[in-house]
């Protein structure tokens, strides 16, 4: 089981791919609004797109439905 990032790690992940936080999210099919609200604690990642950016952040586990997704998982935990 990897551990899970605080919200901090996950921003200093993004900034090590030399993307901004929007990039990042736009790459990954989210709505910035979405990977930010994750980022801050107001939304838990529960469900839906909250749930796909807090696993694609590193900061919850679980799985991806969407193939494509899954890919960028597997990247970014990596």
């Amino acid at each position: 089981m990897a551990k899970l990032k605080t919200a901090d790690e996950a921003k200093a992940e993004i900034a090590k791919t030399g993307l901004t936080i929007a990039k990042w999210s736009i790459k990954h099919g989210l709505q910035p609004n979405v990977v930010y609200a994750v980022l801050k604690g107001r939304l838990q990642g529960g469900y839906g797109d909250c749930h796909k950016a807090a696993v694609l952040l590193g900061m919850k586990e679980g799985s991806i439905e969407n193939e494509e997704l899954r890919h960028a998982y597997v990247m970014v935990k990596n």
